[in-house]
């Protein structure tokens, strides 16, 4: 890896910032402060009997059946919940927070040229036309399978001198793809309860097709914060997404027609309903609006596992009719980027309407 002597690690977000400030008609008025939020507590449910061999016993099952029926109303009711004994180990995350935190200290011109996992690195907003589209973060977008596969000798991603790094990064992946396939289950099985078994379409997610994300959100210029987004508004393009953040805080989400804040809990994890579920579920599942704030003074970490399907895999519906057609997940990101790059924002799931 180039040594990139006394090179800073910050992106470039404020020039990219005032660079739009300049450009757009943004800076003929006033910015809209970016809107405050009450606390919530999502719903917490622990996952332990869902995670580890509790037995066929009657009570077992009961526990199981329990926790299932609280799964599917939380993603029902909020598309947001916490799961905690979720067999993703505190001294893994903290590991994966630390060498997170090793990573992104490297000089920008590193992570942006030195072809650092899978050249995955990402910073700002590249379609942003006005600094409300800018997203105030970084972060390296891994498929699975470079995280899995080795070295980038051998087909897998480059992790340059962070060895540390590779091994905490593959064993996170592993425990959260268990955890996201167990829970996708729980939620699939609910919707088909009386029917005959049907393929899963979360059973064709694996590690050629799913998604590990490290972000960083750097401290944010109070000039600046109070108009702009660590990660603008949005929903997730997947089946489901599990989410571990620190104690920092800042992600928000859309609760009825008020965004409310999520207050981060030691040791749980987030897991959230993506535009994928909703669609399979006949919108029974939400895939609800999010956004992280940006913070003046403290950078925030976070690591997020994406379920995601082959490109080629249609969605479909658990139950006919659907009010959607049918699509494959490369139809829907090709639509999604499409839309983005000619309006500036995701409309989703309403294109692809009966």
């Amino acid at each position: 890896m180039p040594a990139f002597a006394g090179s800073a690690a910050e992106p470039p977000l404020e020039d990219s910032y005032y660079a739009l400030l300049s450009s757009s008609d943004v800076h003929d008025a006033p910015l809209t402060p970016v809107a405050g939020a009450e606390c919530a507590e999502l719903p917490m449910i622990n996952v332990g009997c869902l995670t580890s061999d509790g037995g066929g016993s009657p009570e077992a099952e009961a526990e199981r059946a329990a926790c299932a029926a609280a799964i599917v109303s939380a993603a029902e009711e909020w598309g947001f919940f916490q799961v905690r004994n979720h067999g993703v180990a505190p001294a893994l995350l903290d590991a994966m927070r630390r060498e997170q935190a090793r990573l992104f200290r490297l000089p920008f011109e590193a992570k942006a040229t030195a072809g650092l996992l899978d050249r995955s690195y990402r910073w700002g907003t590249p379609t942003a036309t006005s600094p409300q589209q800018l997203s105030w973060s970084e972060a390296f977008h891994v498929p699975l399978a470079g995280v899995s596969s080795g070295s980038g000798a051998d087909g897998g991603c480059n992790f340059g001198e962070l060895k540390a790094l590779r091994d905490v990064t593959r064993e996170v992946a592993a425990a959260m793809s268990k955890l996201a396939g167990t829970l996708a289950r729980v939620l699939a099985e609910a919707l088909v309860q009386g029917q005959e078994p049907r393929c899963f379409p979360t059973e064709a997610c694996d590690e050629t097709t799913c998604f590990l994300r490290l972000n960083r959100y750097p401290p944010c210029p109070v000039s600046i914060s109070a108009a702009a987004f660590g990660l603008v508004p949005h929903t997730d393009s997947d089946f489901l997404t599990v989410l571990c953040q620190d104690h920092v805080g800042g992600l928000q989400l859309m609760k009825g027609a008020r965004w409310v804040a999520v207050k981060p809990i030691p040791g749980a994890l987030i897991v959230n309903i993506g535009d994928l579920f909703q669609a399979w579920s006949n919108n029974r599942y939400k895939s609800v609006e999010h956004k992280v704030m940006t913070n003046a003074t403290t950078e925030r970490y976070s690591v997020a596992y994406f379920l995601c399907p082959s490109y080629d895999s249609p969605i479909g519906t658990c139950q006919e009719p659907s009010p959607y057609r049918t699509f494959t997940f490369g139809e829907y990101r090709s639509k999604v980027q499409e839309d983005v790059k000619r309006t500036g924002k995701k409309i989703g799931l309403p294109n692809f309407l009966v």
